[in-house]
């Protein structure tokens, strides 16, 4: 029978739990749901069409921000809204706000502007799901990010790296913001941490993180030669399954250079990676593999001869 105003199944169970009479009962129900729902991350993973995924993510989103309204603490729910809101804002916003700004310059500063406080809530999500196991930490970064963080465990290496990626992504968005510039000491202790911890973690991710950071950042400490290592170190940990390493590299390191042939030569090897296989990278995959083909139709605007 058709149901039009049919609330999806995960609704209807939240709305259902909010009628639950009993606060301990409420709060194992909310926990319950918040289980189930920081695990739907892997059947996005594998999805074949980025479209799809990009239009459900919002609500997903939403549902998990309601139940932490209930379960403040739920770690697992606080990792899924940083991860969520990171790949959402980088995959489907940021990049939109990358395809239409030759075309529509007013659109890409509205979609940066929107990326950039979607970045920011996934940092705050990032800091207070590390804030379960280390209340105060945010101000300890503040004061000393090194030592704040040398009690965090392999356990937290997801945490330690969405975090930083959220600060990382609001900031590339908005390079004249002093704060969020001052901010860079704490950003590179998280992710040397989460690298420090588990080197090849996500086949690589923090790897391919430090690519693009010691790339852009030659000017004030980076290293174009220690991007290379950690290009050489993503692949080793990626085992032919990624194709953001080459995405990256090309983006960071072969544009910095001027190196045409190699930019190419790159982005050539990102859209080799198959993604005919259902397996936790397909996702990636096929968004790292639409901004390699864009790119490729920009060399004139990225190389001069």
């Amino acid at each position: 029978m058709h149901r039009p105003n049919a609330l999806p199944p995960l609704a209807c169970g939240l709305a259902l739990v909010l009628l639950l009479p009993g606060c301990s009962v409420r709060s194992l129900a909310v926990n319950k749901i918040g289980d189930a729902l920081a695990e739907t991350g892997q059947n996005f993973a594998s999805d074949e069409d980025p479209e799809l995924v990009g239009d459900a993510i919002p609500f997903g989103l939403k549902t998990m921000e309601g139940l932490l309204e209930s379960s403040p603490k739920h770690e697992g729910l606080l990792l899924a809204a940083s991860s969520g809101f990171v790949q959402y804002a980088y995959g489907w916003v940021q990049m939109e706000a990358d395809f239409v700004e030759a075309s529509d310059l007013s659109r890409a500063t509205e979609l940066r502007e929107r990326a950039r406080k979607l970045f920011l809530r996934a940092r705050g999500y990032g800091l207070r799901g590390l804030e379960v196991d280390f209340p105060g930490l945010g101000e300890a970064l503040a004061r000393d990010p090194k030592a704040a963080l040398a009690r965090t465990k392999k356990e937290h290496v997801p945490l330690l790296y969405w975090t930083a990626m959220g600060w990382a992504g609001a900031m590339a968005l908005k390079v004249n913001d002093s704060d969020l510039s001052a901010d860079q000491p704490i950003v590179e202790a998280l992710a040397r941490r989460a690298l420090e911890l588990e080197p090849c973690w996500s086949l690589g991710s923090i790897h391919e993180f430090f690519v693009s950071w010691e790339a852009g950042r030659s000017s004030i400490g980076g290293s174009v030669d220690r991007a290379r290592d950690h290009y050489e170190k993503a692949l080793a940990c990626a085992q032919g399954r990624r194709a953001f390493p080459y995405l990256t590299y090309a983006e960071s390191v072969s544009v910095a250079k001027q190196d045409k042939a190699q930019f190419q030569e790159m982005l050539e090897k990102a859209l080799a990676i198959d993604v005919s296989r259902p397996d936790d990278q397909r996702l990636a995959n096929l968004l790292a593999q639409k901004r390699a083909r864009w790119q490729l139709g920009r060399l004139d605007e990225l190389f001069v001869e």
